[in-house]
């Protein structure tokens, strides 16, 4: 389960895949969208299931949780996973109250860990009182772990287990070679919302324009989030209009986007574990990202790419002037060594069978 279908196919295909080619009838429970079809084509049962995304209503989210414990009770599963927020804290007071085992991801902690307020505290209790019968908590860093650890928002006796995503596809993104006409060109690919540091991007490139007329800045990712910190969709086409960056919105296909780019950049505030990082490197592109949680687990600074600080502008606009230093065949090596560090730690094939192996321990 998850709170969109276009989560679960673009994230969790992998795994989808294998539970499947593993004879495992497998069930995903989403809101209706454009890719639930797509989640039967790759062989699952779809089974709609509204929920409010975001936010906190505690009258919405006090049905929910007796949504999902009367179809949880109707579909009597011998094992339920949850990804995103809701799912994981609501989905897993449902299942603990039936007595279903239950894994839960923690992929991301989201804005309410980005600005502590009274929200960072109430999402801290729910996960505090959601996760104590859970057979298995997956986390996608480190920092995370410890966090939920020092919170004590799950318990010591509570298995865990660091997993690097579901991982990538080497094959479907392979490397692909750089071309000169391209090599100064930037793209960020990301929700339109200010938290994965849009707003920083186009300070940069604001100021690297001045010095470097040529280079050129995109960014792909879909308008219209609902989330208390969207970018609108008049604030894009004013950066467009100024010429400060090329807008494209919403595709299936991000590869012919970063091979036809020269770095990919995420000044994000904070992430799980960022898959178009994953993506840029394994398609051997340097990335520029910010030294936060996520980020530094698929960037080695100064190896596949460069860290800068977070909420930094000027710090971004120093790693962008390094990386236009660079020459091609430097900007190539850099690549390159992203392509072995996806190779030796996130490929699809070797995180996904490590996570189907604890799902038959459960089972067993």
């Amino acid at each position: 389960m998850a709170n969109t279908s276009w989560y679960l196919f673009n994230f969790r295909r992998g795994l989808l895949k294998a539970l499947i080619k593993n004879g495992y009838s497998v069930l995903t429970l989403a809101p209706k969208d454009n890719f639930s079809i797509k989640l039967e084509e790759v062989g699952c049962h779809f089974i709609p299931f509204n929920m409010e995304n975001q936010g906190l209503n505690p009258i919405s989210d006090f049905r929910l949780r007796f949504k999902l414990e009367s179809l949880y009770n109707h579909l009597k599963p011998s094992l339920a996973i949850h990804y995103t927020i809701k799912p994981v804290i609501f989905g897993s007071i449902a299942a603990a109250k039936l007595g279903i085992p239950f894994i839960n991801n923690i992929t991301g902690l989201g804005t309410a860990f980005i600005r502590s307020n009274w929200i960072t505290l109430l999402v801290q209790f729910l996960y505090k009182i959601s996760q104590k019968k859970a057979s298995l908590i997956l986390f996608q860093n480190k920092d995370d772990m410890r966090l939920f650890e020092e919170k004590k928002l799950v318990s010591k006796s509570v298995p865990k287990k660091l997993i690097p995503g579901t991982g990538i596809d080497v094959q479907e993104f392979s490397p692909r070679p750089y071309s000169m006409a391209d090599e100064n060109t930037f793209i960020l690919i990301a929700r339109l919302i200010w938290d994965k540091g849009v707003g920083e991007f186009i300070e940069a490139a604001k100021e690297i324009k001045k010095e470097f007329p040529k280079a050129r800045f995109q960014i792909l990712g879909f308008l219209d989030v609902k989330n208390r910190t969207a970018i609108t969709r008049t604030q894009v086409d004013m950066w467009v209009k100024k010429g400060i960056v090329e807008f494209y919105e919403k595709t299936e296909d991000v590869r012919p986007y970063i091979e036809k780019s020269g770095c990919v950049v995420l000044p994000s505030y904070r992430e799980g574990l960022p898959k178009t990082l994953l993506e840029a490197a394994s398609m051997a592109r340097p990335i520029i990202a910010t030294d936060v949680t996520g980020c530094r687990e698929v960037v080695v600074n100064d190896k596949n790419g460069f860290l800068c600080d977070v909420r930094d502008a000027r710090s971004l606009v120093e790693k962008i002037k390094f990386f236009l230093a660079l020459t091609l065949k430097e900007k190539e090596k850099m690549g390159f060594e992203g392509r072995i560090l996806v190779e030796d730690r996130f490929e699809q094939e070797k995180v996904v069978s490590s996570i189907l192996g604890e799902i038959r321990k459960l089972l067993s």
